[in-house]
């Protein structure tokens, strides 16, 4: 019951409120005792504690978001950030939806596959007319309240005109095969990214294929209602981790990248550029003309040939290399803390890297290939479950971060995308204080947890890709912040699963 009545105070208002009261005046239900609330906490609060650390505590909410009109369905969650106004934007991918969940997505106009049988967008046949009584894919943006309300969608290949209209190929915008990476700026400008590969001879194409000129290498730029405004970079073929000027209006080529953030202060947009690429790009905010880019340790030029050629990260650890000079792909997430300090998901070689903004040589020409702290802009480094092996087999650990919005930003939220959980950190020692989330199928457990954010409550949101596809709520109670020390191993099988 304690629990239960902390936990009840901290929803006060939202939708998990009902879970205090019973359903009917004599209802003598494990609800009524506040049982229920007590095992959804332990089920999905915070395990695996460090004996001096103290960290936030946290709940799921099972009723985030409320349903989607349309008979709407979302595909892998691509990318999720929480602006501003504590409003959740979430970049979901309607061409991963299977045919059984896209029952009533009827046939295109003039759609057909090889056989002449008219097909929907998705390529599925619908000779007979519909497929299922649900569901349709929803637009690729969604915007939600903290309630879990949606305020807005668009965007994509399922928001019917997107394409064409608010989004102009002679404007230069080019909606991405993949959706992956989202962020809002405190302008309100909405930025989202692609991570599709160019398309190889024999590869299979839908009506909903959007990029057909090559591979995902932009950065596109909205207004909250999906008006385009910028295009940085073009569709290349292939990866070139120094390009400076081969985009469009002679910004930089990007290729395959995952995520996005902007540096208020300075104006600068740095990008994890990405899936193929080995950097953190800098751009100017407004126009998109090249500033800078740095890969591991700060190096500056990139050397992408002898980054392929050291292999993955299990055979190079395998060969007792402890400190590899290279990021490995992905590089798949970029957040800026509010002391200047820039936070790198190394998601290839399971470790993140903080280096520093205010550092001059930070994107500029710089070689540090032995990591010494202090130059070339570097600050430290922590492995994230350092022996999980990594793609192409399992996706490696780093997949997204973000602060607590505690005035220091004392914790560090990190997803490890293989393991299945959010380590909880402290930012000053990057040592784990606890966790939160484990595989599975459950409310508050991850299948492929792909992003991580956080509203100015504390509360945290997630999205899982793979056959995951759901964003979660998990409701911040207790303290605001972390304090104290825990241990400098991040992962590894807690003891309380085994």
């Amino acid at each position: 019951m304690k629990n239960a009545a902390k936990i009840a105070i901290a929803v006060t208002g939202l939708s998990l409120g009902f879970m205090i009261a019973p359903a009917r005046a004599d209802d003598a239900s494990p609800i009524k005792a506040g049982a229920l609330l007590d095992q959804l906490q332990k089920q999905t609060g915070v395990y695996d504690r460090s004996t001096s650390g103290k960290t936030p505590e946290f709940v799921v909410d099972p009723t985030w978001p409320q349903p989607l009109p349309h008979s709407w369905l979302l595909g892998q969650i691509g990318g999720l950030y929480v602006d501003h106004h504590d409003h959740i934007w979430v970049y979901n991918r309607p061409r991963t939806l299977n045919d059984d969940e896209v029952g009533l997505e009827g046939a295109l106009p003039a759609a057909t596959d090889a056989k002449g049988q008219p097909v929907n967008g998705l390529g599925f046949v619908r000779q007979n007319g519909f497929g299922a009584d649900c569901c349709r894919a929803a637009p690729s943006v969604m915007e939600f309240d903290g309630g879990g309300k949606l305020l807005r969608a668009w965007g994509g290949p399922a928001d019917p005109g997107f394409i064409g209209g608010k989004c102009k190929p002679e404007a230069g915008c080019i909606w991405p095969n993949v959706e992956h990476g989202i962020y809002v700026d405190s302008n309100d400008n909405v930025w989202i990214a692609g991570n599709a590969p160019a398309p190889k001879p024999g590869d299979k194409e839908i009506p909903w294929t959007t990029n057909k000129s090559g591979g995902d290498g932009f950065i596109l730029k909205f207004d909250r209602d999906g008006n385009f405004k910028m295009r940085i970079g073009g569709t290349p073929t292939a990866p070139n981790s120094n390009s400076k000027d081969g985009g469009v209006n002679g910004t930089p080529l990007l290729y395959r990248p995952a995520d996005m953030v902007v540096d208020p202060k300075a104006n600068r947009l740095y990008v994890a550029d990405g899936y193929a690429n080995r950097r953190i790009l800098i751009v100017d905010a407004d126009t998109g003309q090249y500033i800078g880019h740095f890969g591991a340790y700060g190096n500056n030029p990139i050397d992408d040939a002898a980054a392929a050629a050291a292999g993955t990260w299990p055979q190079a650890s395998g060969r007792g290399e402890t400190k590899p000079a290279f990021f490995r792909n992905p590089v798949h997430c970029v957040k800026i803390a509010d002391d200047g300090k820039i936070y790198v998901c190394d998601r290839g070689n399971d470790r993140i890297q903080v280096f520093d903004s205010k550092d001059a040589s930070l994107g500029a020409a710089c070689s540090n290939p032995n990591g010494e702290v202090g130059k070339c802009g570097f600050v430290t480094e922590r492995f994230i479950s350092a022996k999980t092996y990594t793609q192409p087999v399992m996706p490696g650990t780093a997949v997204s971060m973000n602060f607590s919005p505690d005035k220091p930003q004392s914790c560090l939220y990190v997803g490890d995308n293989t393991n299945q959980t959010i380590y909880i950190m402290s930012r000053e020692k990057l040592e784990q204080l606890g966790r939160l989330g484990h595989g599975g199928r459950m409310a508050g457990d991850f299948h492929w947890l792909h992003q991580v954010s956080l509203d100015s409550q504390g509360n945290i949101y997630t999205g899982e890709v793979d056959t995951g596809k759901r964003v979660q709520k998990f409701v911040r109670y207790g303290a605001d912040g972390c304090s104290g020390g825990g241990t400098a191993m991040i992962g590894g099988e807690a003891a309380a699963r085994k």
